[in-house]
This record gives C-alpha cells, sequence and structure tokens, in this order.
C-alpha cells in the first residue's frame, strides 16, 4: 500500500498506480482518475492482477465499479463516496483503505542480521537537466521523460521505465543486468500495446555502464533517455543515442531503489 500511494502522490493531477510486489506496474495521469485507472491498467494487465490500486483523488461509483471487475487485493485513496462503499462492500476479499492525509517522510529504515540502516528518503527529482545529445528533446519527449523519472524513482533497481505522455507502457524491475530489465520492459510493451505509441522514451534509475541497452531501446522506437550520467562510458553511450537520433538528457543523481 505504502508503494502505491507515495508514488501517486508524486502527481498533482489526477493519477493512479497499480501496484504488484512492491514495484508499479502501471502508473498513469488524466483528467480523471477514471481515465488514469484504465491507461494504468493497459499498461500490463496480465501483471495487475491481485495488485494494490492507489489514486490521488475520491473514488466514485462509476470508478468502483470499473475496478471490482477484475481482482484486486487493496484499494487506497484519499476518500469515497458513499455509493463507491457499496460497490466495494460487495466484493468479497477486497480491502478499502483510506491513505494518509499528510505524506512527508523523514528517514528510511533498513533492517539488517544485527542492527538496521538509517537514511533520508529519496525526495529529490533531479540536480539538473542536462541534454547531452546532439538532437534535444522536444516539449512532449521532455513531459513524458519527467514523467518517467518520477516513476521510476519507486521502481526497485536495475529499472527501466518506457513510457510516454502520462503513461508508462513498459516496466522492467529487479533484474541483475540493466541490459535485462531493458529487454524485459521491452517485452511488457510489445506485449501489451499494438498501436502505435508517440512519443516513446525511457527513464533509467542508474547510468547505462555499456551501449548494449541502447541498442534494445533505439529497436524498441525510443526517442528520448533520460539517466543519471556518471558512468565510465558516458561517451560511448552519447555516440550511441547520436547515430541513431536519440535524445539524452541526465539528471545529474540516481535513485536506484533496493
Amino acid at each position: 500500500m505504502e508503494a502505491s500511494y507515495l508514488l501517486v502522490n508524486q502527481f498533482s493531477i489526477p493519477a493512479c498506480v497499480i501496484v504488484k510486489h512492491n514495484n508499479p506496474c502501471g502508473v498513469a495521469t488524466a483528467e480523471d482518475i477514471y481515465t488514469a485507472y484504465e491507461k494504468a491498467l493497459e499498461t500490463d494487465p496480465l501483471s495487475a492482477f491481485g495488485g494494490i490500486v492507489g489514486f490521488n483523488r475520491k473514488v466514485d461509483k462509476k470508478v468502483a465499479e470499473k475496478i471490482v471487475e477484475r481482482f484486486y487485493e487493496v484499494i487506497i485513496a484519499p476518500d469515497y463516496d458513499k455509493e463507491a462503499l457499496t460497490v466495494f462492500n460487495k466484493k468479497e476479499n477486497l480491502r478499502v483503505v483510506k491513505s494518509p492525509s499528510d505524506i512527508k517522510l523523514k528517514y528510511d529504515f533498513k533492517t539488517l542480521n544485527d542492527g538496521f540502516l538509517v537514511q533520508t528518503p529519496d525526495d529529490k527529482e533531479f540536480e539538473k537537466l542536462e541534454v547531452v545529445t546532439e538532437r534535444a528533446p522536444d516539449e512532449k519527449e521532455m513531459a513524458a521523460l519527467k514523467f518517467g523519472w518520477t516513476v521510476c524513482k519507486f521502481v526497485k533497481s536495475n529499472a527501466i521505465v518506457i513510457a510516454t505522455e502520462g503513461q508508462t507502457v513498459g516496466i522492467g524491475a529487479g533484474q541483475m543486468s540493466r541490459y535485462d530489465s531493458a529487454r524485459v520492459a521491452v517485452m511488457k510493451m510489445r506485449d501489451n500495446f499494438k498501436k502505435e505509441i508517440k512519443p516513446i522514451i525511457v527513464a533509467s534509475d542508474a547510468f547505462f555502464p555499456f551501449p548494449d541497452s541502447i541498442n534494445v531501446l533505439k529497436e524498441a522506437g525510443v526517442r528520448a533517455i533520460i539517466q543519471p550520467g556518471g558512468a565510465l562510458k558516458d561517451k560511448e553511450v552519447i555516440q550511441a543515442c547520436n547515430e541513431y537520433g536519440i535524445a539524452m538528457v541526465f539528471t545529474g543523481m540516481r535513485h536506484f531503489k533496493h
């Protein structure tokens, strides 16, 4: 639940997040949460089964009726109207929870075998936005890059988020190499989206150590990438992007969630 409401509340406009095993499998923003839910579900409907759905707006009857068409474990939102609660009440084994109204994380704790680690949370978006390629992102690509960068903050590393404006279209999480995360994200996108998507961008929570992932993403139609930078082979990665006409933006900081 926390993974869901922390991410969905990063957005000021109506948003929906579907979480499975602590990783988002679909994230979207829209003019209303009904549309945001539909777009979030479209990302990966197979993985959404039995997941947790989070909203940053009050849930009404229309949204509730759409949600109960599928099986979820938990719905979490700031509030619900009476008609929505009536709809949810008819669904067995569904937990309906109100999210905290004031979300301020001061510390992040990790337990160890013989102690624990206390650290400040990752509460920054980026240190900078530096275009490092010959081609700069256009306005739509930049908006999609910022959206994808916010999402990848909440994806377990290695994290590759393929997105378009206000919608994730493929997420690769928790792989042992960034190359494999890129391939998983591309596979998810190809499995679930048969229509043309423009723009297609990628957010990576940490740097690309080699240009091999860029080759994979280029074949998927990616037009812009956002990543921290800082790899020994940054020049080779940037060169690959220039060859493919891909815009790349460095943030100067990584998310890298474990």
